[in-house]
């Protein structure tokens, strides 16, 4: 399963993880700045997770919008193992 992330400076141990549990990291925007709001979803993702805590209030609107039209999993959670795990049901 392929994941787009979106927030958060520095990953950390997050994407060894997801790697673990059989999620594969494609793309990562901190999603701070202005310019990122018109960023690129590749294809071939199946699930984007936004760090709600690190993250631009506008980027989160496109995500929102691209994620309805293309019709692929959203998760919204805290940059923590924790909220993921939780989310992501493992």
């Amino acid at each position: 399963m392929s994941v787009m992330i979106i927030g958060g400076d520095r990953l950390g141990n997050i994407v060894k993880n997801l790697q673990i549990y059989g999620y594969d990291v494609v793309k990562h925007v901190s999603g701070r700045k202005k310019r990122e709001v018109n960023c690129n979803i590749p294809c071939n993702i199946d699930m984007v997770m936004v760090f709600t805590d690190y993250v631009n209030h506008e980027v989160v609107n496109t995500i929102k919008r691209e994620g309805k039209k293309r019709n692929f999993k959203m998760i919204f959670v805290k940059r923590s193992w924790s909220h993921i795990a939780d989310e992501i049901k493992i």
